[in-house]
């Protein structure tokens, strides 16, 4: 990707929302200097909580929010009060949906569609996310997951570029859930330049490329996901150890950061582990109790891990 020009480019990012009384009339900041990029053919994540700043930081990605300072270019051009020319390669999914209620999915996807001078192949996208199944139901009366669906129609109806999907997988049944994940895939093997938000830890580690994870309107973390599970500060990266043994075993005394649980009778697990020490600890209290377990398995770290630790500090912070 180093000869590809990115498809996003966002520095600095400043975004404020006015004055607020509760502040005693102080600028409400949401965004405090956000720096990403996003290449063609790759999923890009912008990972975090619920208020961290991934939807204002996308807002502004698309043209929606005029930041009040940095620079945003998406696909070389200033997305605030873009051309036509532009806002026509680019797709956006939008967390609310933004569907008309009163319509039925099919004849709006294909009011869409006819804005775009190269649309996508409506029909097989409509074949593809099962709209067919609800396509007699008006809008207002869809589940969350099928509005889910249209608002994913939607914004792939132009065969845009760049996509920017908010919370995407949101509300959507696993089979659905599936189709959209292979759809994405799809999209970035096509070129596509895919940008999404999410605060499902999961649904990241499957999609992403290269993940931003925000955090009180900051970048805090940044990496590929075996990066960012792999290179943690060695000081409070951890894994879980599940294991199997007799039951009514005598709780060993453990160092602080080690917490022994059992889930079920004779269904062990072990957090905190950082070190080989750690699992000579535990190794130390079978030999004393003469148990040779039955099963044993390490579960590497994931996205959530890394994110709760990453909390956990700036809560320590502050």
């Amino acid at each position: 990707m180093s000869n590809v020009s990115p498809s996003l480019v966002i520095e600095d990012l400043l975004k404020d929302f006015g004055p607020v009384p509760a502040l005693d009339g102080r600028m409400m900041r949401v965004l405090y200097g956000i720096s990403l990029k996003a290449d063609p053919g790759t999923v890009t994540t912008l990972l975090g909580s619920n208020g961290a700043g991934k939807s204002t930081t996308l807002g502004c990605a698309q043209g929606l929010l005029r930041p009040n300072g940095g620079t945003v270019r998406l696909l070389g051009e200033d997305p605030y009060g873009a051309s036509p020319a532009l806002r026509s390669r680019v797709g956006v999914m939008l967390q609310d949906g933004g569907l008309p209620p009163s319509l039925r999915p099919i004849p709006l996807l294909r009011h869409v569609a006819s804005f775009y001078r190269h649309p996508a192949d409506l029909d097989a996208l409509i074949e593809r996310l099962g709209i067919n199944e609800f396509a007699t139901t008006s809008i207002r009366r869809l589940s969350g997951g099928q509005k889910q669906r249209v608002a994913l129609a939607a914004a792939l109806a132009g065969d845009p570029e760049v996509v920017f999907l908010d919370e995407p997988s949101a509300g959507l049944d696993p089979q659905s859930r599936h189709v959209v994940f292979d759809l994405i895939g799809e999209l970035r093997e096509a070129g596509k330049c895919i940008v999404l938000t999410t605060h499902l830890m999961e649904d990241a580690q499957k999609l992403s490329d290269y993940v931003y994870i925000i955090h009180e309107g900051r970048n805090v973390a940044q990496g590929t996901v075996a990066e960012l599970t792999a290179h943690a500060d060695q000081e409070t990266a951890t894994q879980a150890v599940d294991f199997t043994a007799a039951a009514a075993m005598v709780p060993p005394p453990l160092p602080p950061h080690l917490t022994l649980t059992e889930a079920s009778p004779g269904h062990y697990r072990l957090d905190g582990v950082r070190s080989p020490g750690d699992l000579a600890e535990l190794t130390t209290w079978w030999s004393r109790e003469g148990v040779l377990p039955h099963a044993l398995t390490m579960q590497p770290r994931t996205l959530e891990d890394v994110f709760l630790e990453i909390a956990d500090k700036g809560n320590n912070a502050n």
